[in-house]
């Protein structure tokens, strides 16, 4: 049997730009050890794959999927800027509309809309919340990132913050800081795998709604991850519980710049309701 999978970018409508996923549409037949290997064939950060939904799923006849993830490491419960690639993907064959996808954390509807000449995918992240961080663990990721703490922002505590995936978040008082990523992959690693995280997102404010943002992924087999529509959920919960931002608000998240794939993330908060709305453009990758 043949799998095509394609490839595209999210959170950018360059396909140089944002974070590539594979997408395989038709993963009827794949056990995850040959998902497993699919995605670390391709290399991507993660690789979406579909099949028939639950009965239970709801969304319209043709419109409704179960989506599983993977690194090239390992099965993820949900990865954001896969859901994007993908949703982009589905639009482009059966049409904007209304998507809606079973995933390991959850059900996850997802939004696509026309933008231009291109498309654009808005997913609503499952419940999220926050914990505290062990001040052991957090010298420990510190230790790992090569971050002295006074580089930290004071205003940002850490914490770990979930939306779907477990994402520890530290924030950096200047651009420079968040700029000089050089940290210890294996350290970090198993800090990360003791934690049960997916990724480290590392944020610094550069305005009262816009952030720059960066993401570790050693988890993943991967250094950084260019976009992470996941992380980027976890953070918006973050910031509203946090009093950093308003219960009410539209964030701006600039990723992937410092790796030479810049791509944008917007973060959607509306009062009355704890999930987070996170969307970007998409793109085939030729």
């Amino acid at each position: 049997m043949t799998t095509e999978v394609l490839r595209y970018t999210a959170f950018s409508d360059d396909p140089a730009g944002g974070n590539p996923a594979g997408v395989v549409l038709d993963a009827a037949g794949l056990d995850g050890a040959a998902m497993l290997e699919i995605a670390a064939g391709l290399g991507y950060s993660e690789t979406a794959f579909l099949t028939a939904p639950p009965e239970d799923l709801g969304g319209a006849e043709g419109r409704a999927f179960t989506v599983r993830y993977f690194s090239p490491k390992a099965e993820v419960p949900f990865c954001g800027h896969a859901t994007v690639a993908t949703a982009v993907a589905l639009g482009e064959r059966i049409g904007p509309g209304e998507l809606v996808f079973a995933t390991r954390a959850g059900t996850v509807p997802v939004s696509v809309t026309r933008e231009g000449e291109g498309l654009r995918a808005t997913l609503t992240s499952v419940e999220p919340h926050t914990e505290a961080l062990d001040p052991a663990d957090l010298a420990e990721a510190l230790a790992a990132l090569d971050w002295p703490a006074a580089d930290l922002d004071p205003a940002f505590e850490p914490r770990i913050a979930y939306a779907g995936a477990r994402h520890l978040v530290l924030a950096a008082a200047t651009r420079a800081r968040l700029a000089e990523l050089s940290y210890d992959f294996a350290r970090l690693e198993a800090l990360m795998r003791r934690l049960d995280l997916t990724t480290v997102q590392l944020a610094h404010r550069a305005g009262p709604a816009e952030f720059h943002v960066r993401n570790p992924f050693p988890v993943g087999g991967v250094v950084e991850d260019p976009a992470t529509g996941a992380a980027a959920a976890a953070f918006g919960a973050y910031a509203r519980e946090l009093g950093l931002v308003p219960a009410d608000a539209v964030l701006t998240l600039h990723q992937g710049a410092d790796m030479g794939r810049p791509g944008l993330l917007t973060v959607e908060l509306r009062s009355g309701d704890p999930r987070v709305r996170v969307g970007g453009a998409g793109t085939r990758i030729p």
